[in-house]
């Protein structure tokens, strides 16, 4: 498959549910260097086949003719009471081939979550990234993302 084919962003189906998983995996492969504290093997982080089929969340895959190439989800969560919103969406699953990186794939996933979010009443969009994670960092930064809090650890 051309990795130059036209790229669309559309919701995800049950039915590439494998594909996903598969998605999730290049994750885990990709976040493994920054933190010590995975275990081996296959580790699923999210529950995505409740998130497709949930209303208050958002799983969306980027399609390349037919085929899966990219995704990502939002999930809206309840703010802490001391915040000034009372909801927030919180992204995640942030996934390109690799054969089609640097097409700006992912931004146009950011781009249609916080579309979705934005369409739900949300103002507020966090998302999570491994301190060490440069190129991460810089994608969402480009994005329009800001530093906020970084969590600290003390462990082996």
């Amino acid at each position: 498959m051309s990795s130059d084919q036209q790229i669309t962003i559309r919701e995800a189906k049950i039915e590439e549910l494998p594909l996903l998983r598969a998605f999730e995996q290049g994750i885990v492969s990709a976040e493994r260097p920054f933190d010590p504290t995975l275990k081996p093997g296959a580790i699923e982080y999210y529950d995505l086949g409740a998130m497709i089929l949930a209303e208050d969340a958002c799983v969306v895959v980027a399609d390349a003719g037919g085929k899966p190439v990219g995704g990502g989800y939002a999930i809206l969560k309840a703010a802490k009471p001391y915040q000034l919103f009372d909801q927030y969406a919180h992204l995640g699953f942030m996934f390109v081939d690799p054969g089609f990186r640097g097409r700006g794939i992912n931004q146009q996933v950011i781009e249609a979550l916080v579309a979705w979010a934005r369409g739900q009443g949300i103002s507020e969009v966090r998302l999570d990234v491994y301190a060490g994670n440069e190129p991460a960092i810089r994608a969402y930064e480009k994005a329009g993302f800001s530093p906020h809090l970084l969590t600290m650890r003390l462990g082996d």
